[in-house]
């Protein structure tokens, strides 16, 4: 194989970085937030939406807190 397509660290495969998501699950900490899942879909980030959990854009903007 190529070393074109390794990894120098690992030796893995190289894939391409996934597309950030437009929404996010978020809990919010001390230690800052953290996200729990990400959807482009924000009929599926409202439906999951639960107590303590906030639904954030991809530029960190609140958009709902449940």
């Amino acid at each position: 194989m190529s070393r074109a397509f390794v990894k120098e660290d690992s030796g893995e495969r190289w894939t391409p970085p996934a597309a950030p998501a437009q929404y996010r699950l978020v809990l919010p900490t001390d230690d800052g937030p953290e996200v729990l899942r990400e959807t482009d879909d924000l009929l599926t980030a409202l439906q999951r939406l639960q107590t303590g959990l906030e639904v954030r854009d991809r530029a960190g903007v609140l958009i709902a807190r449940g």
